[in-house]
């Protein structure tokens, strides 16, 4: 097992980060107050783990509250019946709320641990790869609305992240493709001898290579725990985790939150981010076709959906959380491992990313 921790003083935390973790209630019981325990997972994964966890808790008034899979029912009336559960159980202020699942059960448990009686205390359990590398870490919370996604929520951080890595072998590929998204955003932003790395150990971790995995989860964590120690609230530096996200999630509301999972839409729009960082003249073409092909190796949609255009794009991406007085911000490379948050940048070079004809870039890369 490794450890890790997230430094922000008072609310430090650890992440656990191994197998069969999920088995080792010492892990647990030092970050749960009180007797009462509510486990928030899916119906996907609660046949695969709630009992395990169940048992690992023995000794506590365990609730289940079991949530419908899909980023789908991330909304107000999913995360009513969270609170639904809690108060049927009369759970107090001394109530654990933990999040079994992937990234929807964590933002919405996490959020719901936020406002429940103004805050209760709240554990982490990522059985997703997306949700282990980035959404279980640094206490973004939150559910979707109709005009955006995460536009409604709460920074809240949980007392210990537990990340099992076993979980991921009951991982569909698609949803492992997914995670691979959000890995490779680290090598991109702020690592790029870890980028080398993976593009020498993709195919490992697609096989789900118990090492490699292990490795790439314990790189990722640390470096979204340095992010996250030095800028808690997104005022900053933590912007930059976010690469390819303003452009993603105007692919997820266009489409309909689920028909492209989180990870795709940002694989497609982390191409879109590379294609204006390099019209803007700050990364080579080469440095682009990298990170394209990286993606694609990750079993990744490269090109962004055909029937969205400019004005498309532009309609979500306006009430993006990045938007500040008017302007947008959008996350680019200044060159491979260096992110940069910016509004300075030319209208007609936004334009032409918009426009640009992703198919025949593709084309020109299996040339």
């Amino acid at each position: 097992m490794q450890t890790l921790k997230v430094d922000l003083g008072e609310r430090s935390y650890p992440i656990h980060i191994g197998e069969g973790l999920l088995d080792r209630p010492e892990l647990l019981t030092p970050h749960i107050v009180g007797r009462q325990v509510a486990i928030v997972t899916n119906t996907t994964v609660a046949p695969l783990y709630l009992e395990r966890l169940t048992a690992t808790l023995a000794g506590y008034n365990v609730l289940p509250v079991v949530l419908p899979d899909g980023e789908a029912f991330k909304n107000w009336e999913t995360l009513q019946l969270i609170f639904d559960g809690l108060l049927a159980a009369r759970h107090d202020r001394r109530t654990t709320v933990i999040a079994l699942g992937g990234g929807v059960i964590g933002d919405m448990a996490g959020f719901a641990a936020a406002c429940y009686q103004r805050g209760v205390n709240f554990i982490q359990i990522p059985t997703t790869l997306l949700s282990q590398v980035d959404s279980s870490v640094g206490g973004k919370t939150g559910i979707n609305h109709p005009l955006g996604k995460n536009m409604v929520g709460a920074f809240y951080q949980p007392a210990v992240v537990l990340i099992d890595t076993l979980s991921l072998r009951s991982l569909p590929e698609r949803e492992l493709s997914a995670g691979l998204a959000e890995v490779i955003k680290y090598g991109l932003i702020c690592d790029e001898p870890f980028l080398t790395w993976l593009e020498e150990h993709m195919d490992a971790l697609r096989g789900l290579d118990p090492q490699a995995l292990t490795l790439a989860i314990e790189r990722s964590c640390a470096a979204k725990a340095r992010v996250v120690g030095a800028d808690e609230r997104e005022s900053g530096v933590r912007a930059t985790l976010n690469l390819g996200h303003t452009f993603g999630h105007a692919i997820e509301t266009e489409m309909g939150y689920g028909v492209w999972l989180h990870g795709e839409a940002v694989a497609a729009g982390t191409v879109m981010a590379l294609e204006m960082s390099a019209r803007l003249g700050w990364i080579s073409s080469a440095d682009r076709d990298r990170g394209i092909r990286l993606l694609q190796r990750a079993g990744l949609p490269v090109v962004p959906p055909e029937q969205m255009d400019e004005a498309c794009f532009m309609a979500h991406m306006s009430v993006d959380k990045k938007v500040l007085d008017g302007r947008l911000r959008l996350v680019l490379l200044r060159r491979i491992g260096e992110a940069v948050v910016t509004d300075d940048y030319p209208q007609e070079v936004l334009k032409a990313t918009l426009v640009a004809d992703y198919p025949a870039l593709v084309d020109q890369l299996r040339g």
